[in-house]
């Protein structure tokens, strides 16, 4: 005997709700009902799923795996039943976008427009988050495609080629290499380096394809990390030191507002290339949103 989707179902209103009164008002039933759903669930896989306290319910161990597998069943149930609906008109009702947030706020004002017109009945619903998060939702099944930089792990995922953004040095405006038409990588060395924080990819590119080493301070400490683009510009511009943006958001008009001068990075020590990462659409392999996927990138392309 097997789960059926109604008993998963409960199980992950259960987990939302945090109690079997919320959870049964979510999915619509009597309280009764949830109950000996959530008890014919545990009577098939033989373990409880859940424990009953004062304070709420709590998943066990069983509970926390069968959530984890459940959450993955009902995307690909929605999934299917999407597909059937949507059966030879791609980019049509819901699609769930990931967008990594050095890349939603300079493209997504530009496209959605365009999507809007060509696809009339297309449900977007976007997510920002980092590229870490991002995957594990695709693979999870929570999200039918992400927009994200590479080189980044994309072990189990397929992707399209929308754009190689080139980064750029960045400094205030009056800093000495602004005077400059490039920027050498190693004059960056000498220089007070401010990066966004951990966990953002445009972290991790600039400086590999620079070939530099996270800042420290004179204690061996990380250096001043930024939580956003718009942060670090305000940073650079205060004179607190120099960093990398993509030309993406440049062009957009982030530094507009700000004293800051942007130059493009010299490809000595970079093998005669620039420093780049490559914007990709991305899905998990399998997925059979993977023509949409494809279709979205050639959309972005434009």
């Amino acid at each position: 005997m097997l789960p059926t989707l109604r008993q998963l179902h409960y199980l992950k209103l259960l987990a939302e709700q945090g109690s079997f009164g919320r959870a049964a008002e979510a999915a619509h039933v009597t309280q009764p009902t949830l109950s000996s759903g959530i008890q014919e669930l545990e009577r098939t896989l033989g373990a409880p799923v859940v424990d009953r306290a004062r304070s709420g319910v709590i998943l066990t161990a069983v509970g926390e795996e069968a959530l984890r597998r459940a959450t993955v069943i009902l995307n690909e149930a929605e999934e299917l039943v999407e597909a059937a609906k949507n059966a030879g008109q791609p980019l049509t009702g819901r699609f769930r976008l990931g967008v990594i947030p050095t890349v939603a706020p300079f493209l997504l004002p530009r496209v959605l427009p365009l999507l809007r017109t060509r696809f009339p009945k297309l449900r977007l619903f976007l997510r920002e988050d980092l590229t870490q998060r991002l995957i594990a939702s695709l693979k999870a099944g929570q999200l039918d495609a992400a927009l994200i930089a590479l080189p980044f792990d994309m072990h189990g995922l397929n992707w399209a080629h929308v754009a190689d953004d080139e980064l750029l040095a960045a400094m205030p405006a009056g800093h000495p290499l602004a005077r400059l038409k490039s920027t050498d990588p190693a004059a960056l060395e000498d220089e007070d380096l401010i990066l966004l924080e951990d966990g953002h990819c445009l972290r991790d590119h600039a400086l590999a394809a620079c070939g530099l080493k996270p800042p420290k301070t004179a204690a061996g400490e990380e250096g001043f990390a930024a939580t956003s683009l718009p942060t670090l510009v305000q940073m650079v511009s205060s004179g607190l030191g120099v960093t990398f943006l993509p030309a993406m958001a440049v062009n957009a008009g982030l530094t507009d507002p700000a004293s800051v001068a942007t130059r493009p990075i010299a490809p000595a020590g970079l093998n005669g290339a620039g420093a780049t990462r490559e914007i990709v659409v991305a899905w998990r392999a399998g997925s059979n949103r993977a023509a949409e996927g494809r279709l979205l990138a050639e959309v972005l392309r434009e």
